[in-house]
């Protein structure tokens, strides 16, 4: 009686001291389970997967894959969840940290999502070892709520840095064969549309009449102002205060957008002008019509110019330069 008195207190503790001890069998036969992705899991094996003590981590991916429940983020991130638990399972990795992917459907799990309070999915939750070195003195579950779309390089950039350190393995993507023959097929279709239609479009490219005149187009347009107006939101014209519009803003440092179109307009003209003098009237071969043709651009030279400085004027009235008629 004394014996059985002496053993008592000791026997009543062994419970206490078992229950302590991981059941390291529970990781190995999930662990088989998650070779080629996570573990889709229900009620009973999610509270077996996560019930303490463990000495493993496990990260759960409660979601609603069922068109049903209408998640539309929990259908398009379940690829990206698949590549993360694959590239874990299948890549380079030491012993420790010990790690499994799980995958809880509301279709097989209400009980759970009853018992978290879970309104919205997807949810993921990473459960820290409750015993061993990697243990947490706060053993309770990390969560990370998906506020959107995001990629399996950022969840799996979140999961590593809640692990201890060490070697991990890399997130790798399956090549895209299909993006592959695509790519492949729409290259062959560009050479051989450049190489039947080159006898007709190389002369086009090759023509300096038209870089000159697209060159041309381009300058009037950066030089008249258009960017000015796509930057600061300048209106088109406004009143002048006594009914009528104001096609010209005061002071160099404003315009309006009918004053760009009025001033590429009149640079049209003059580059015009200089281009027929300089190139289209010494190919006359009658001198009387070039003589009238000189004549002809001179007078277009002189008013619009004339008029481009009387606009300057009009912007400022401190600009020096004019010239006649205007």
């Amino acid at each position: 009686m004394n014996i059985l008195s002496f053993l008592l207190p000791f026997v009543s503790i062994i419970p206490a001291v078992l229950g302590a001890v991981p059941k390291s069998d529970t990781f190995e036969k999930y662990q088989a389970l998650s070779r080629s992705g996570p573990i889709d899991l229900d009620d009973s094996s999610y509270d077996e997967l996560t019930s303490k003590p463990r000495d493993y981590h496990v990260a759960v991916i409660l979601t609603a894959v069922d068109p049903r429940f209408g998640c539309v983020l929990c259908r398009e991130f379940q690829p990206e969840w698949e590549l993360i638990a694959k590239s874990w399972n299948k890549g380079p990795k030491s012993d420790d940290p010990k790690l499994l992917f799980g995958t809880l459907d509301f279709t097989d799990g209400r009980n759970t999502f009853q018992k978290l309070m879970l309104q919205t999915a997807p949810v993921l939750l990473l459960f820290p070892p409750t015993v061993g070195p990697s243990a947490r003195v706060d053993d309770g579950p990390l969560r990370y709520d998906f506020s959107g779309p995001i990629s399996a390089d950022q969840l799996y950039t979140w999961i590593n840095r809640h692990l201890p350190e060490g070697p991990k393995p890399p997130l790798v993507r399956p090549l895209n064969y299909m993006r592959i023959v695509s790519f492949v097929t729409i290259l062959m279709a560009v050479v051989t549309l450049f190489t039947v239609l080159s006898p007709y479009v190389l002369p086009i490219i090759q023509n300096r009449n038209i870089w000159a005149a697209v060159s041309l187009i381009a300058i009037l347009l950066f030089t008249s102002g258009h960017m000015f107006n796509h930057i600061r939101k300048v209106p088109y014209v406004v009143g002048d205060g006594k009914g009528g519009i104001s096609y010209f803003a005061g002071g160099f440092q404003n315009q309006f957008g009918m004053e760009t179109q009025v001033v590429a307009a009149i640079y049209a003209v003059l580059s015009f002008a200089t281009i027929a003098l300089a190139m289209k009237v010494p190919r006359t071969a009658d001198k009387k019509a070039q003589q009238v043709a000189v004549v002809i651009w001179g007078t277009v030279l002189l008013g619009v110019y004339s008029f481009l400085l009387s606009v300057f004027k009009a912007k400022n009235a401190g600009y020096p330069f004019f010239l006649p008629p205007f």
